[in-house]
């Protein structure tokens, strides 16, 4: 049937719009069609101007719209997909602050290094190259480091790899980018999983003493300073770094790396510097001598020595550090510095730069080189641990102490060179006072004690030790009587 057709009839100020086909059948003066067809006057179409006025703000809207659904949804996404960073419960955070890449003297890619730590369970990370933070431009040959290259093209891709060729003395040369952290951390950080933290090992000598000290979660690279003795150029690199977190408002901190690598710090060396906090209680590479010999003492006696002293004459005590200070990544070997000899755990509620150095400027945290705590308790009281044991493995914890009436003078000697060494300091600073298998070993201060610390040693061998024989262990930090502080 066609459809009807359509036409305006006026009635005065009005139109009335009626069907001709009704029309036709029952005549226009049909009363009841004009009542019921009475229409409107018809509107002019909108021109494209007006349209486009009209539409625009209702776009608009709508995108506002849109945008405030998205938000809403990544934010709930984001509490449901991180509770480890937002939840405020403080727990154990694995990591490592003294490691080497292809920005100095290591030997391999930053990115290799740091894809190493994340799939060995470690949460954080710094890379402290020489005198260099992780930044920059900078291209370095292909040629020595083939096994390095085939290695990181196939873990990260040739896209993510840059190549170039330059002329050099009229031959050329292939190179390979070094990417600075700001680059590759971005493939590799993880929300409450994996965190890289800027870092510089400042590397400096006095005379033939190496002096090194780490600057953790730096903004600039702090230049080396000369001085007129080891104690001075490790104050001027200590100050160095705190000035930069008063200028910058970065929060950070510097330790004291190996003090026995080439004998470079004697006790007295360290003990005038008020500004020392933190030291390497044991390090990873195979040459830095964490035990000592006949003459020189281990780093864990330099460490109760410092605490006594210090501790004796009003000052804060020193935290002790254990780092693997890895070097070499292709060929695991007891003569090479390799990863995982050593590391730090930290209790904080944020995996974020600012959270783990606010717990370790307390001194909430261990050093371990396998030896892992469920729980430790500083108080008062004493000293508690609770062990994460594996099965099959025995524990035994050493509770070391110095007690307030033991000697400090020391006895000065010299070494076959005739140089200045270590003194020699009482036998009573850093004795075993208590010895407890088990998980979860406690001492209770008998009153006369400075501090307590505590030196875990299971019975399992490292699987890649510093040196043939080592166990896996682990050292608290340690608790000060409340009347010794």
């Amino acid at each position: 049937m066609p459809r009807p057709r359509r036409a305006y009839v006026p009635l005065g100020e009005r139109q009335e719009l009626v069907s001709l086909s009704l029309r036709e059948r029952v005549g226009v003066r049909a009363p009841f069609l004009a009542k019921r067809h009475v229409a409107r006057p018809h509107p002019r179409p909108l021109s494209r101007r007006e349209r486009g006025e009209i539409q625009a703000p209702l776009a608009l809207a709508l995108t506002f719209v849109v945008l405030g659904l998205a938000v809403a949804f990544h934010r709930a996404s984001d509490e449901k997909s991180a509770p480890p960073l937002l939840d405020g419960n403080a727990r154990w955070w694995k990591g490592n602050l003294h490691t080497h890449s292809l920005w100095s003297d290591g030997d391999d890619f930053p990115e290799m290094i740091a894809a190493w730590y994340r799939r060995h369970k470690y949460h954080f990370l710094s890379l402290t190259d020489h005198n260099v933070l992780s930044e920059g431009q900078r291209w370095i040959d292909a040629a020595p480091r083939a096994k390095a290259i085939a290695k990181y093209v196939d873990r990260f891709g040739p896209n993510w790899v840059e190549r170039r060729s330059v002329l050099d003395k009229e031959k050329t040369k292939d190179q390979v980018r070094l990417k600075p952290l700001t680059e590759f951390r971005t493939v590799l950080e993880e929300s409450g999983k994996f965190l890289l933290v800027p870092g510089e090992e400042i590397t400096h000598k006095y005379g033939k003493f190496p002096v090194h000290i780490n600057g953790i979660n730096l903004r600039d690279v702090v230049l080396p300073v000369d001085g007129p003795s080891v104690t001075e150029v490790s104050r001027v690199h200590l100050r160095a770094v705190e000035s930069q977190a008063k200028k910058t408002g970065w929060t950070n901190l510097a330790f004291i790396n190996h003090p026995n690598y080439g004998w470079g710090f004697r006790v007295e060396d360290l003990l005038p510097l008020d500004e020392l906090r933190y030291f390497e209680v044991f390090n990873g590479h195979p040459e830095v001598k964490n035990y000592g010999d006949k003459i020189r003492p281990s780093m864990e006696r330099i460490w109760d020595i410092m605490l006594a002293v210090r501790l004796q004459r009003g000052q804060p005590p020193v935290f002790g550090v254990a780092t693997d200070d890895a070097h070499n990544y292709h060929e695991t070997s007891a003569k090479k510095a390799n990863p995982g000899r050593g590391w730090i755990q930290v209790r904080s509620p944020h995996l974020t730069p600012e959270s783990l150095l606010k717990a370790m400027k307390t001194g909430d945290f261990y050093g371990s080189s396998g030896v892992a705590l469920e729980d430790l308790k500083a108080d008062e009281q004493g000293l508690k641990l609770k062990i994460a044991g594996v099965e099959g493995v025995r524990y035994k914890t050493q509770f070391i102490v110095t007690r307030a009436d033991t000697p400090l003078d020391a006895k000065p000697r010299m070494d076959d060179k005739g140089l200045s060494i270590s003194g020699e300091y009482h036998e009573a600073i850093g004795t075993i006072a208590a010895e407890a298998e088990g998980l979860e070993p406690a001492y209770r201060f008998k009153g006369d004690e400075l501090y307590v610390r505590a030196r875990v040693i299971s019975d399992c061998l490292h699987p890649n030790p510093y040196q043939k024989g080592d166990v896996e262990m682990a050292w608290t930090q340690p608790n000060v009587r409340k009347s010794a502080k």
